[in-house]
C-alpha cells in the first residue's frame, strides 16, 4: 500500500506542478508566518486532520478519458491524480500473461495489467472502503472521495487474437470480482452499477459479451453504426460507444470551429447513442494546434459527449490554463 501511495503523490505532484504558486485565499496571500502555524498544527495534530479515506480528498472526478494511459509517466495515478473517471490499457497475451504497452516492442515483463491497474485499483478501493468500528455493513465507494458512487471505466484494448486474450482480460479480473466492485449485469439483465466499470475494445468479439448474463464486463461499440450494423446493441452490452474522431466527422478546419455538417453529424451521433442510453466517446481528436485542441473538446462537450479523449491530462483537466479552458 505505502509503495502505491508514493506512486500516487508523485503523480500528483506532477499534475499539479501549474500551481506551484503562493498559497492564496480569495485575492490574498497566506502569509509566511501563518503557512507556518497550519504546518505545525498539523505535524502536531496528524490524526485531526487526516481520515482513512482521504487518498483521493478534493479530487474533483472529470469526464476525461485518459487516452493511452499507459504512457503516462505513473499510469493510472496520473489520471487518478487530476480526478480522470476513465483509462485505457492495451493489453497483449503472451503465454498465460497479459502485458501492457502500445505495441510489442514497447512490452516488458514487469508491465503487466496486474502491476498497473489491478493492484492499484484495489488497493485504492480498499483504502476507500476500510473496516472500522463505525462501517456498520460493507460499503462500495468508489475510488474517488468526494463522489464514492461515480465509477472508474476501465477500457481494456486487446491488441493480440481477440477470443483468447479477452479470456485472459476476464480472468485478470477476478481480484476485482471477488471484492465486489465490478460493474455487473444480472441474468435478468438488470445492471447492478459498481464501483468499476470495464469495458472490452480493440480485438474484444462482440460474442464474448452480448448475449452473456450474468457478466461483469461490457463492450465498446461502434458509435456510428448504433443505427445500422450494431443497432441492436443497448446499453447493458456497450454503456459507452467509440469512434475514430476523424473516421466519423472529417478533418478539422484550421479555425478550429467544426463545418456545419460536421456539427450535424456529431449530434446525430450522440443524440441516436443517447437514446439507447449509451454514452458517447471520440478518440483520436487533434492535439495540435493547442486551439484546435481546446475548441473541439468545447464542441464535444457542448454536444453532449460522455467522456472527452484527452492525451494531455493537465490541459484537459483545466489547470495552467489562464482561465482560458477549454474556450473557443
Amino acid at each position: 500500500m505505502a509503495a502505491f501511495i508514493i506512486l500516487f503523490l508523485a503523480a500528483l505532484f506532477q499534475a499539479l506542478r501549474a500551481f506551484a504558486e503562493p498559497l492564496t485565499v480569495d485575492a490574498y496571500t497566506v502569509s509566511d508566518t501563518f503557512s507556518d502555524l497550519l504546518s505545525q498544527s498539523q505535524a502536531q495534530n496528524h490524526s485531526l486532520y487526516t481520515y482513512p479515506t482521504d487518498l483521493t480528498r478534493n479530487l474533483v472526478p472529470k469526464a476525461l478519458h485518459s487516452h493511452n494511459d499507459y504512457w503516462r509517466d505513473v499510469p493510472f495515478w496520473s489520471a487518478l491524480s487530476v480526478g480522470a473517471i476513465s483509462v485505457e490499457a492495451d493489453v497483449w497475451l503472451y503465454n498465460s500473461t497479459l502485458y501492457v504497452g502500445h505495441e510489442a516492442s514497447a512490452l516488458t515483463p514487469q508491465r503487466t495489467f496486474q502491476s498497473l491497474y489491478i493492484h492499484p485499483i484495489l488497493s485504492v478501493l480498499q483504502r476507500q472502503n476500510p473496516s472500522s468500528d463505525f462501517v456498520t455493513s460493507p460499503t462500495r465507494n468508489g475510488v474517488f472521495d468526494t463522489t464514492s458512487d461515480q465509477t472508474l471505466y476501465l477500457w481494456v484494448d486487446s491488441k493480440t487474437e481477440g477470443a483468447s486474450t479477452f479470456e485472459a482480460v476476464v480472468r485478470e479480473l477476478q481480484p476485482l470480482r471477488d471484492g465486489g466492485w465490478l460493474t455487473a449485469v444480472d441474468e435478468d439483465g438488470t445492471v447492478q452499477p459498481g464501483p468499476v466499470t470495464v469495458i472490452g475494445t480493440g480485438n474484444t468479439p462482440l460474442n464474448q459479451v452480448q448475449g452473456i448474463q450474468p457478466r461483469d464486463y461490457f463492450y465498446d461499440a461502434r458509435l456510428d453504426l448504433l443505427n445500422s450494423s450494431q443497432s441492436n446493441i443497448t446499453a447493458s452490452v456497450s454503456p459507452i460507444a467509440s469512434v475514430d474522431f476523424e473516421t466519423a466527422i472529417g478533418t478539422v478546419p484550421r479555425s478550429g470551429t467544426l463545418l456545419a455538417n460536421q456539427t450535424a453529424t456529431l449530434q446525430n451521433q450522440v443524440e441516436i447513442a443517447r437514446a439507447k442510453g449509451i454514452g458517447a466517446r471520440y478518440w483520436d481528436t487533434p492535439g495540435w494546434p493547442i486551439s484546435v485542441r481546446n475548441s473541439v473538446w468545447g464542441q464535444l462537450w457542448d454536444a453532449g459527449v460522455m467522456l472527452i479523449n484527452v492525451d494531455d491530462l493537465v490541459a484537459g483537466a483545466g489547470f495552467g490554463d489562464g482561465g482560458n479552458y477549454w474556450t473557443t
